[in-house]
């Protein structure tokens, strides 16, 4: 890659004149860390990519495994609002994990017409794999950071999130009711 940007279409010559370089964003733009995200991003998930290929698998069933296994009983509806998806989308992805015994559906206790998801002994073993894979990267990516730096990492990267989102995960995650939700800002 390094090859490419500096002799190619990447090449600071041709990246509009350098701008966004350095600390001061040109025209306000954060092209660095726009970019710094989008391949992060792309290397982060690119490692479960490849493991998911080989079970005919995509992005999101990873997601969905993930979040089943981290909430076990997550109901459908609220699965939805976590990956901001279609029914329609999700019903694909849900039907080939649940026919292929990844996760299993059960009926609420209180209410018969929730749909519960839990992660099945074969699903749990997908997920604590790709875990693993992003988890190697994720310990790379810090190895040498200070304490103080990783929670700088942790506080940008809860920064990135719309905090206004009644999402129940995100709840769980920053450990605040909604009407608390406003004051970890």
């Amino acid at each position: 890659m390094a090859d490419v940007i500096s002799s190619g279409p990447f090449s600071a010559a041709s990246s509009r004149a350098g701008e966004g370089r350095g600390t001061t964003p040109a025209g306000g733009l954060r092209w660095d860390i726009i970019e710094l995200l989008f391949f992060a991003y792309r290397d982060f998930v690119g490692d479960a990519d490849h493991e998911l290929e080989a079970f005919g698998f995509g992005r999101a069933h990873h997601r969905v495994l993930h979040f089943v296994y981290r909430y076990p009983g997550l109901k459908v509806a609220d699965l939805l609002d976590v990956l901001r998806i279609t029914k329609q989308s999700l019903g694909r992805v849900l039907k080939q994990l649940l026919d292929e015994g990844y996760i299993v559906q059960k009926a609420g206790n209180n209410d018969r017409r929730q749909r519960l998801l839990f992660a099945t002994a074969k699903g749990e073993a997908l997920v604590a794999k790709l875990a693993g894979l992003q988890t190697e990267r994720l310990n790379r990516a810090l190895r040498g950071i200070e304490p103080d730096g990783l929670e700088i990492v942790r506080q940008f990267l809860g920064a990135m999130i719309d905090r206004d989102d009644p999402d129940k995960v995100l709840q769980a995650i920053f450990g605040v009711s909604p009407s608390n939700t406003k004051a970890k800002e």
